[in-house]
């Protein structure tokens, strides 16, 4: 796999994962099963997986080839 298109990879799934971890986080805080600081704390959690994954990027894959 090309190291730009498993950047871009990463990069998406850290945008679309956090994005729709917070809107189910949103979901449950709108429907009251969540208080602000608990949403809050949520939220930091999901910014860190976020952040933890986009670290990936740093690291060389196991197998690097260009097709």
């Amino acid at each position: 796999m090309h190291i730009s298109r498993r950047m871009r990879d990463i990069a998406l799934q850290s945008a679309v994962g956090v994005m729709a971890l917070s809107l189910i986080g949103m979901a449950f805080a709108a429907s009251g099963h969540l208080n602000p600081v608990s949403g809050a704390i949520a939220q930091e959690i999901i910014d860190m997986l976020a952040v933890l994954n986009a670290l990936r990027a740093a690291f060389p894959p196991k197998v690097i080839h260009d097709p």
